[in-house]
């Protein structure tokens, strides 16, 4: 066994494919493809099957991948050795949409990195949830409570709501902002039903900058959280409705880190990281 070959199959479950794998190793697909069949060859079994253009693993892949997540720990542990000279040190992936990274973990990471030397933080950031397993991140900041994982959870705060609509009329013709039926039953999207305004969206977006602008062109309707919202509230001509339900922010982390001392300096960060809605 190589453990170089142990981690592309863990890749590959990931990606459910060779190509996924090859652009999360940065190797090539044939490379990925022939790794594999030694694998397969040495445990004299077969570890994916092809289902609808995607590969998912096997009974017995999934009994190495267990393996392979106790293995991955012990990894992390020995990259940890002689990371710096003194204090904490590791690299952890913190997961979380573009906003959150832009608002609330970016203009706080530098104090964070400043005094800790030996920590490295990788910011992976998508309007959907990034895939919160052991190979895509170490942490993740989520706008829903996830049903169910092998993770701790914790809330970390919540986000003010505010319906801005034009201070004058804008009648049936003007334009409704909505989000994508995608992201699920969020309080915005079950406000905007209440109100009969959700058959009226004209517009659809998980981006809030988009929304944001539309809103700032007073010709618009919709729902943002207070975070990026300031310029909006002193905007006379929008009138702003502090909505009575909240957008709540949970913190997800890998359970293997939880006494892990580098890992709870991050926690403790991302907490501070929103304080403020916790006081709010």
């Amino acid at each position: 066994m190589n453990w170089d070959d142990l981690r592309i199959v863990a890749a590959v479950r990931d990606a459910g494919s060779y190509a996924g794998a090859s652009r999360r190793l940065r190797i090539d697909e044939t490379t990925v493809g022939r790794r594999l069949q030694r694998v397969e060859r040495a445990l004299g079994a077969k570890l994916f099957e092809a289902v609808d253009g995607m590969r998912r693993p096997t009974a017995q892949c999934d009994m190495v991948l267990s393996h392979v997540q106790t293995i991955a720990g012990h990894v992390a542990e020995i990259e940890k050795i002689g990371g710096s000279g003194a204090g904490v040190a590791g690299r952890f992936r913190i997961a979380s949409t573009n906003m959150v990274a832009e608002e609330f973990l970016a203009p706080r990471a530098a104090a964070l990195l400043a005094a800790h030397p030996g920590l490295g933080l990788q910011l992976l950031t998508s309007s959907e949830n990034v895939k919160f397993s052991r190979w895509q991140a170490d942490f993740a900041v989520r706008l829903r409570k996830p049903d169910k994982g092998d993770f701790t959870i914790s809330k970390l705060g919540e986000f003010r709501l505010y319906l801005f609509e034009p201070a004058a009329e804008i009648g049936a013709e003007g334009v409704i902002c909505a989000y994508p039926d995608e992201l699920g039953p969020i309080p915005e999207t079950l406000v905007l039903k209440a109100r009969g305004f959700s058959e009226r969206a004209r517009l659809v977006t998980d981006n809030l900058r988009v929304i944001r602008t539309l809103i700032a062109t007073h010709q618009a309707a919709g729902i943002l959280p207070d975070y990026i919202s300031a310029e909006l509230l002193a905007d006379r001509r929008l009138r702003a409705t502090l909505l009575p339900r909240r957008r709540d922010v949970w913190l997800l982390v890998q359970n293997h880190l939880k006494r892990d001392v580098a890992a709870r300096v991050v926690i403790d960060w991302l907490r501070g990281c929103f304080a403020e809605l916790a006081k709010a």
